[in-house]
């Protein structure tokens, strides 16, 4: 019995067990193992390490050898200074099993880590199961890409042969040339140095992607995340901050929350020594499952097969890209009416490494207390994990405690926080005000970009569009038909359907590629004022693209003056073959047919109501305001929307008003009016409140209305206004 495995059984290719080596449940390296027992388990998680003296290790124990089979350059400098750590004190590790108790044994030959003997004793009766590893599969290789399938090696790795090992620890490779030499029939990927290795080093090399087969099957490349790769994904929102918000957003909607609060407070930061602002977006959805948030983690997932209407996320990487454009950190806590977990995205912990690390600590319901799930994780990664985000975060275990004490009310729901905001010059590139206490609906609080830049749109010439700028405007407007209470620095956001609020409204209906739109023309006082027009597109309820320029409006800022449109595109702007025409950062459509023919039609439209109506528009002057066809309210309890009765003024109505008060007077129960889909909505002069919807006793054209058939629906004696191609007349600003 010697101290190596022989030659033959190096050529024989003995190593088809793979055992995961871990201390604390962190991972030192990937092996392969020689000669086995019978059914091994396959991660050691190595409870201590001892002198070799306090050990009795009969000398007759059977033993088997392990050698590195690390899967990227940190997992190899792992090893040999693991190697180099017990044989430099003539230690033991040691590995201890219900059947079975494993003694890594150090080096005989200095400095010669290509492998190590393993002594062990085995309780059990071969053929019958072994317990498994303290460590669970999934949480041991969490976020590295470590496949456990012996025949499955990640990319961005090989193995070396013990001999090339051996010789580069040795300093015998003399060259920097990467070569791919095969041992039996298996490659390796050779890595040359130039000088000498000091005790516990391995050469610098970057580890080459190969697909090889091993035992006749075909091995797998796997993808390595290294973490400058998380300000990549920030770049997705590069263009305009308030588009990583609304990822944010999003993601409450889909999971049914009925509050979300967005904020900005101070907070002191151990690490920097100082008072950091950090954004806090908390919603009381259903919250996510371990499972759910490791999904939530990784770079993409599965587009859903199922098209729902209400559901925004498809593409995977909303979370990623909204919370890495914002800041450099960001933690996520979540809780389900059986789970609670803590993610940490950071680039502060990951900084200077070689692949990707996110810690994940996971409890589950025991009771009325929550305590650690160790089905998904065991008890030393999830210390390892939480240390990690106390370490390199302001949250220690007292403010972990505060923060999920926000559940009591509601016991499910998500808490995003996110510090090392994004820096606009030597401040931050947002801005916020935290407005006045009370019910103040002058001076409210709100998120700002501190630029105040106006996005630019072809043809635009107003620099009044507070949408761009204020997080507050963005939200009144975000969703076609709001349902969650948003609040901002503290103070509700007064939602804006705008399909519900428009003056002298007309509609037309069309065929786009065998798909239906219905369009609503109309107008509003705030837009004029303002000078803005355009159309607001909004697919799966979310709106897209705002204040878009169609037809005339593009090449005269005058033509379509307040003319404001909006269009819920979800039939559009999905094909039939699973295609998706939204860009992923949910800012834009791309460039297809489909778009293009809906562009073409909206701006004949918009322009036809333009030439039809300009000249019976009556602009009044003085303070007369033309208040919107209908007005509506939402019930705070049910958030459905009630039509008011004509001649009622909403400004009767209190902060808090529920279907059963007036003028409404009925019950929660009754169904509300629904939005065809595909509905397009316009208005000439949006008040603030948007467009109104399409019902079914409201709708002021039949469904067979063509084109053609595209006629103003309310007139009345008014004074007429002559059409102005090349700008507003006199006349027409004396009565703005």
């Amino acid at each position: 019995m010697g101290d190596s495995p022989s030659e033959k059984g190096l050529n024989e290719g003995h190593y088809k067990q793979f055992v995961f080596l871990l201390k604390d449940g962190k991972t030192i390296c990937r092996t392969q193992c020689l000669n086995p027992p019978a059914e091994v388990p396959r991660r050691w998680n190595l409870h201590e390490i001892v002198p070799r003296s306090r050990v009795k290790i009969h000398h007759n124990l059977p033993h088997c050898f392990l050698r590195p089979a690390a899967e990227c350059l940190r997992d190899q400098n792992e090893w040999a200074r693991f190697l180099s750590h017990l044989q430099k004190r003539d230690t033991v590790a040691i590995a201890k099993f219900d059947f079975f108790e494993f003694y890594i044994l150090p080096p005989v030959e200095a400095y010669n880590f290509s492998h190590v003997r393993v002594a062990y004793r085995a309780e059990k009766q071969s053929g019958q199961k072994p317990c498994e590893s303290v460590v669970d599969t999934a949480e041991a290789c969490q976020f590295k890409q470590q496949s456990l399938d012996p025949t499955e090696i990640c990319g961005n790795s090989c193995s070396m042969s013990p001999h090339e090992f051996s010789a580069r620890n040795n300093g015998h490779m003399q060259s920097r040339d990467v070569s791919i030499s095969e041992d039996n029939g298996v490659p390796f990927a050779k890595f040359a140095k130039s000088n000498g290795d000091h005790l516990g080093s391995v050469p610098v090399g970057r580890w080459q992607p190969c697909a090889v087969k091993r035992d006749g099957s075909l091995e797998k490349n796997y993808v390595q995340a290294d973490p400058s790769y998380l300000q990549t994904l920030g770049q997705a929102h590069s263009g305009w901050i308030f588009g990583a918000i609304a990822e944010l957003v999003d993601n409450s909607r889909d999971a049914k929350a009925s509050r979300l609060d967005i904020s900005i407070e101070i907070i002191y930061s151990k690490r920097d020594g100082k008072d950091i602002p950090m954004l806090s977006v908390i919603d009381d959805g259903h919250g996510m499952t371990h499972q759910e948030v490791v999904r939530m983690m990784c770079f993409g997932h599965k587009q859903p097969d199922a098209n729902h209407q209400d559901h925004i996320g498809r593409f995977g990487v909303g979370f990623k890209t909204g919370a890495m454009r914002l800041g450099k950190d960001a933690l996520v806590l979540t809780q389900t009416t059986d789970s609670r977990s803590i993610a940490f995205l950071s680039h502060s912990l990951n900084e200077g490494k070689d692949n990707l690390e996110i810690p994940i600590v996971s409890y589950c319901r025991k009771g009325q207390f929550m305590e650690l799930d160790t089905s998904v994780q065991s008890e030393a990664l999830a210390k390892y994990n939480l240390k990690a985000i106390k370490e390199f975060s302001p949250f220690d275990k007292y403010l972990i405690g505060e923060k999920a004490g926000l559940f009591s009310k509601k016991l499910t729901g998500t808490q995003i926080y996110i510090w090392n905001l994004d820096k606009w010059g030597s401040n931050y590139c947002l801005d916020w005000t935290a407005g006045l206490t009370g019910r103040s609906s002058f001076h409210q609080g709100d998120i700002l970009i501190r630029s105040r830049r106006v996005r630019s749109r072809p043809g635009q010439i107003s620099q009044k569009v507070p949408l761009d700028y204020s997080l507050r405007s963005y939200l009144e407007v975000i969703f076609l038909v709001p349902r969650m209470r948003i609040y901002v620095q503290g103070s509700l956001v007064k939602s804006r359907p705008l399909a519900k609020s428009l003056n002298n409204t007309c509609e037309a209906n069309g065929i786009i590629m065998g798909k239906r739109v219905h369009l609503t023309l109309g107008r509003c006082q705030l837009e004029w004022e303002q000078a803005n027009c355009g159309i607001f597109l909004y697919w799966h309820g979310r709106l897209i693209e705002a204040y878009k320029r169609v037809g005339g409006m593009v090449h005269n800022g005058a033509v379509g003056r307040g003319v404001i449109g909006v269009v819920d595109v979800s039939d559009i702007m999905d094909d039939v073959n699973g295609r998706v025409w939204v860009h992923s950062n949910k800012q834009g459509f791309q460039d297809c047919e489909s778009y293009a023919l809906l562009e073409e039609w909206l701006g004949k439209k918009a322009d036809e109501y333009w030439d039809k109506n300009f000249d019976s528009l009556v602009l009044k002057k003085g303070s007369f305001l033309y208040k919107p066809d209908h007005e509506w309210v939402q019930c705070d309890k049910c958030r459905k929307w009630r039509m008011l009765s004509s001649g009622f003024d909403s400004k009767n109505l209190p902060a808090e008003w529920f279907c059963y008060m007036e003028p409404f007077e009925g019950s929660c129960e009754t169904p509300e009016q629904k939005v065809e889909r595909g509905v397009i909505t316009v208005s000439a002069k949006r008040s603030g409140y948007g467009c109104r919807d399409v019902e079914d006793d409201a709708t002021l054209t039949s469904e067979g209305d063509s084109d053609e058939n595209f006629d103003q629906t309310k007139k009345g004696s008014r004074q007429a206004l002559k059409r102005i191609r090349k700008g507003v007349s006199r006349a027409c600003k004396n009565a703005v």
